[in-house]
């Protein structure tokens, strides 16, 4: 009985041990998409990735945020200016998300929130 219970959590460590080391290939050649990057998680999220060797696409709501956001990365950042609540805005940040990546595709995107808001209903 003992030798089951301690071959089971000897497997489940392997396991655990194989997982937390699964590493993607080539983050240099892999682009990320990021809205909201103007302060917060997106920004966090943009600096990490960054950090890691990922090329990110950054959208902020402002000017200042993306000149802030710059200052602090690589050159494998770049910013665009993204309102999401205006569809002119959101067309011109996809066309220029379609420019820089080309037929290579991203890799990921992560949306987030410049403010949250209460106005927002939950469906649920």
């Amino acid at each position: 009985m003992w030798l089951y219970l301690l071959a089971l959590v000897g497997l489940w460590n392997l396991l655990r041990l194989f997982r937390e080391r699964k590493v993607v290939s080539h983050l240099q050649d892999k682009y990320v998409f990021i809205t909201g990057c103007d302060s917060g998680f997106g920004n966090l999220l943009a600096r990490q990735l960054d950090r890691r060797g990922m090329r990110v696409l950054a959208a902020c709501l402002t000017e200042k945020g993306a000149e802030q956001l710059r200052s602090k990365t690589s050159d494998r950042l770049e910013t665009v200016i993204l309102d999401v609540t205006k569809t002119e805005s959101i067309v011109a940040a996809t066309q220029w998300v379609k420019e820089r990546v080309g037929n290579r595709g991203l890799w990921a995107w992560s949306p987030m929130l410049a403010s949250p808001s209460p106005r927002v209903p939950m469906s649920g």
